[in-house]
């Protein structure tokens, strides 16, 4: 088949079928997204912060529900739960997006981050308190961009990619309540 023809089906498909394209485009991306995270962190040796790992959550809750939605679209799942799946997926996603934004803005030092991967230790105090200090702060520095691509730096891009999610989940509960509103 022709690359054009198969263009048209999904363009066909996306105007039909919106909620469908929605969960299989948050799926399918998330899913790299998550691939790519691990791939810095276990190929390329680059440990997370605990911003990075934050940061995390929300694919990790949304990708599975964007699986189910995606199994709900092919098998008649109420249009309610659908809407509401595409709701959550759109508010973790937005979420993650500002704390992207404020994971860059520490990076760039626009605002002060977490004490515990960005501050300095202040006060000493006994040994004891000193060792329990040592314990609770990462090695891996919140304000410190440790990759780079365009000038955005990997939470930069989280934040670009969240929000591109939200924008997707949005448009698949969206599409589907016009359309549950045109069926009435």
């Amino acid at each position: 088949m022709h690359p054009a023809c198969l263009m048209n089906d999904y363009l066909t498909m996306a105007r039909k079928e919106p909620q469908f394209i929605a969960a299989a485009i948050v799926a399918v991306a998330g899913g790299l997204t998550i691939g790519g995270f691990f791939f810095f962190q276990y190929v390329l040796d680059l440990p997370p912060c605990p911003l990075c790992l934050e940061q995390r959550t929300p694919y990790y809750f949304s990708v599975p529900l964007a699986v189910v939605l995606l199994l709900g679209a092919n098998y008649g799942a109420s249009n309610k739960a659908m809407i509401a799946g595409f709701l959550v997926i759109a508010g973790f996603m937005l979420w993650n997006s500002g704390l992207g934004v404020y994971h860059a803005g520490v990076e760039w030092k626009f605002w002060q981050g977490p004490t515990d991967c960005s501050g300095p230790i202040e006060k000493f105090g006994d040994a004891r308190d000193l060792f329990k200090q040592i314990q609770n702060i990462s090695l891996v520095r919140c304000d410190q961009a440790s990759w780079r691509f365009l000038g955005l730096s990997l939470a930069g891009w989280n934040a670009l990619v969240s929000l591109g999610l939200a924008t997707v989940a949005a448009w698949g509960g969206l599409a589907l309540a016009a359309k549950t509103i045109r069926l009435k």
